[in-house]
C-alpha cells in the first residue's frame, strides 16, 4: 500500500514515514497542497495523511479539491492536526475525511488508524450491481448513479450505502453502523454516523430530475436509520 504523506514539516514526515516503512508502507510524501495535488494524481497513492496547517492553503482546502476530483474522490484520506477541538473534527468528516487523528500521535494508533481505514474502505458486498428506485451501486466500477447521474460521494457514504442496500428495511443503531461500517475495533464517535448520513443524503439528491432519494435513509427517532424504499 502506498501512502502520500502531506505536511510542511520534514521533520514530521520523516519519523511518519519511518514508522510506516517498518510496518510494510510504501511512502511518498508531499510540503504543500499543490505538490499534493499533482501527487494523488501521478502517484494514485491508497490513503493520504493530510496535516490541517499547510502553506499555500489548509489541509481542508486539499480536502475539498480531492473529494471534487473524479480520480480523487475516493481516496482515503486521514487528517493529522493540533486542532483538538470537536468542532475541529466534524469540520474535517463534513469536508470529507475518513478519519482524524490529533498531534502527538503514537506511530502504533496512527498505523492502526491507517489499517483500519484502509479495510472499512476495501470492503464492498459481493453483489456487483444493486439497485433500488433510481440508486444504482455498480461495485465493479465503483460508482454510484442517481436516475442515470454519476454521482460522488466520498469511500465511507460509498460504504455505508453499500451495507444500507444490501441490508434494507431494517433498523441499525449508531453503535452496529459503526461496527459493520468502520469496524468493532475502530474508536469512532458516533456523531461521525450522523455526519456522514448528512452527506450521503445529499449526494443522493438528483440535480437532474429534482428527485431526492436521500429520504430513503430514513431517520427512526429514538432507535437509528433505516434504508427503505417503503415510506
Amino acid at each position: 500500500m502506498k501512502i502520500l504523506i502531506v505536511d510542511d514539516e520534514t521533520a514530521i514526515r520523516d519519523m511518519i514515514r519511518m514508522g510506516l516503512e517498518m510496518s510494510g508502507f510504501d511512502c511518498i510524501e508531499a510540503g504543500d497542497i499543490h505538490e499534493a495535488f499533482t501527487l494523488v494524481h501521478d502517484s494514485k497513492p491508497d490513503l493520504v495523511l493530510l496535516d490541517w496547517m499547510l502553506p499555500g492553503g489548509s489541509g481542508l482546502e486539499l480536502l475539498r479539491r480531492l473529494r471534487r476530483d473524479e480520480i480523487s474522490q475516493a481516496t482515503p484520506v486521514i487528517m493529522l492536526t493540533a486542532k483538538t477541538s470537536e468542532d475541529n473534527k466534524i469540520q474535517g468528516l463534513e469536508v470529507g475525511a475518513d478519519d482524524y487523528i490529533a498531534k502527538p500521535f503514537a506511530p502504533r494508533e496512527l498505523v492502526a488508524r491507517i489499517n483500519a481505514v484502509l479495510r472499512r474502505t476495501s470492503q464492498t458486498s459481493n453483489e456487483d450491481i444493486i439497485e433500488v428506485d433510481g440508486v444504482r451501486l455498480d461495485n465493479v466500477s465503483h460508482r454510484v448513479t442517481v436516475d442515470n447521474e454519476n454521482v460522488k460521494m466520498g469511500p465511507t457514504e460509498y460504504k455505508l450505502l453499500n451495507f444500507f442496500m444490501t441490508h434494507q428495511d431494517r433498523v441499525y443503531t449508531r453503535g452496529q453502523l459503526l461496527d459493520h461500517v468502520w469496524g468493532s475495533n475502530v474508536y469512532v464517535e458516533e456523531r461521525t454516523v450522523d455526519v456522514h448520513i448528512r452527506r450521503l443524503r445529499k449526494a443522493l439528491q438528483s440535480s437532474s430530475t429534482g428527485n431526492d432519494y436521500g429520504q430513503l435513509v430514513q431517520t427512526v427517532r429514538g432507535a437509528g436509520y433505516r434504508f427503505s424504499a417503503s415510506r
